[in-house]
């Protein structure tokens, strides 16, 4: 029997854009597209603008924020761009350029002073907080916009006050080394975040054309501001403040549009709180939402997670009762106003995952007692190794289905962002 002459024999899709059938007419296979008329993607100025800035497969290649998140982030990046040139502007007349009085060898000084300072402020600041990038990445993003910011300002405002000059310049440096490095980092905890298909070279190349394409932009719009702020410092502070203003929002609507499905410290203790106050898991939108952005100082009663032996306890009668009521491959006490957790070497994920909620518990806990002569009625009356025995017991009755609950609502539970040190424990107990 022949078949019909127009028979579909197969279909194909480009991801989730257009579908083309083959067709069977007159013994010759035809390909014809489905839906809307047009070009194919190659053809269409849509189709060959998202292959160039977006990364292939988009937007099932990527998380759902990605677009929001990018469209924030090209508003600041063009901001900065321009708020850059005018820093750079007033770094170049703060040097001596135009001034004839000016020599090239203290310019040249002066420039290898800032460089030479801001490598050693990168250096250290990675070695200080490195570790803090991936697990507050949001923080440290807006950070780090913040304090570039303050540099460009130092920048600007730096030829006003030039017996001041070369230190001015050169603490600005320490701050856009600084500036770099979370930048560089939180960009890449961000792109790991975002890639979906485990193509985070993809998303970050795009992201980095997109970026180039918006400092082209910004460099095309301050060949048109130069003219006019030269030599008008109001001008040049008053569009730089505009700048500044629109920078700022940017990041923040940036960092806030981000849903992170892995659990940090704030978002866990987020998701938790809720969950002992009326048992509803919260959905990784709900809990970013409600996740600060500024970095914090000065809390309650702060959590270390992976610390040494000794920082949990001090003598054999303390090493017994940490271990009371506890079969996990976790201790954990109150030290110096902190609670400690010290974690074995065979610890699994959810094991790290219990003890950061046991942590958060009894930090909880410890952060209702609101009066000191509260504090001090309670460790005279029960001692904190009883509090400790007590959150063992209440682990047993609301983890497992906490657990449950998170895994259900969205949380990723086989990873975690939750800030651990190094040091690893085995310890002896009676029984052996």
């Amino acid at each position: 029997m022949e078949p019909d002459k127009t028979q579909v024999l197969a279909t194909e899709q480009y991801g989730s854009g257009e579908s083309w059938k083959y067709l069977a007419e007159d013994g010759a296979m035809k390909r014809r597209r489905t839906g809307a008329d047009g070009g194919s993607r190659g053809n269409s100025v849509v189709g060959v603008f998202k292959s160039i800035f977006l990364p292939q497969g988009y937007p099932e290649s990527v998380s759902d924020d990605y677009l929001q998140y990018q469209f924030w982030d090209t508003v600041q990046a063009f901001s900065s761009s321009l708020s850059g040139t005018l820093a750079t502007q007033a770094s170049l007349k703060g040097v001596g350029v135009g001034n004839q009085e000016a020599t090239v060898a203290a310019a040249t000084i002066t420039w290898l002073l800032r460089d030479g300072t801001g490598m050693l402020g990168r250096i250290l600041f990675a070695w200080r907080k490195g570790t803090k990038l991936d697990s507050e990445a949001k923080k440290w993003r807006l950070f780090a916009d913040v304090l570039n910011d303050v540099a460009m300002l130092m920048e600007i405002l730096a030829p006003y006050f030039p017996t001041c000059f070369t230190l001015i310049v050169c603490t600005a440096g320490i701050f856009k080394s600084i500036v770099g490095v979370a930048g560089g980092a939180t960009r890449a905890a961000l792109t790991v975040h975002q890639a979906r298909r485990d193509n985070m070279a993809d998303v970050s190349a795009k992201d980095g054309s997109q970026e180039t394409l918006v400092n082209l932009a910004g460099l095309l719009v301050s060949l048109i501001l130069i003219p006019l702020v030269t030599d008008n410092p109001v001008l040049t502070l008053s569009l730089f403040f505009l700048f500044t203003i629109l920078h700022l929002f940017a990041n923040y609507k940036a960092v806030r549009s981000v849903v992170m499905e892995t659990f940090n410290e704030a978002r866990f203790s987020i998701v938790l709180h809720q969950y002992m106050s009326d048992g509803r898991i919260l959905s990784p939108l709900e809990a970013n939402q409600r996740e600060p952005v500024f970095l914090e100082f000065g809390k309650t009663v702060p959590i270390k997670l992976g610390v040494r032996l000794q920082e949990v306890v001090q003598s054999p009668e303390e090493l017994d009762l940490a271990l009371k009521n506890n079969n996990m491959p976790y201790l954990l006490g109150v030290k110096n106003g902190c609670v400690c957790v010290c974690l074995g070497p065979k610890a699994s994920v959810c094991d790290e995952i219990r003890a950061v909620c046991q942590a958060t518990y009894l930090r909880s806990t410890l952060n209702h007692e609101t009066q000191k002569s509260k504090i001090t009625l309670l460790f005279c009356s029960k001692g904190h190794w009883e509090m400790v025995h007590d959150s063992h017991k209440h682990m047993d009755q609301i983890f497992n289905p906490f657990l449950k609950g998170v895994e259900a609502a969205g949380w990723q539970t086989h990873r975690t962002l939750l800030d651990w040190d190094e040091w690893r424990v085995e310890w002896k107990t009676k029984s052996n």
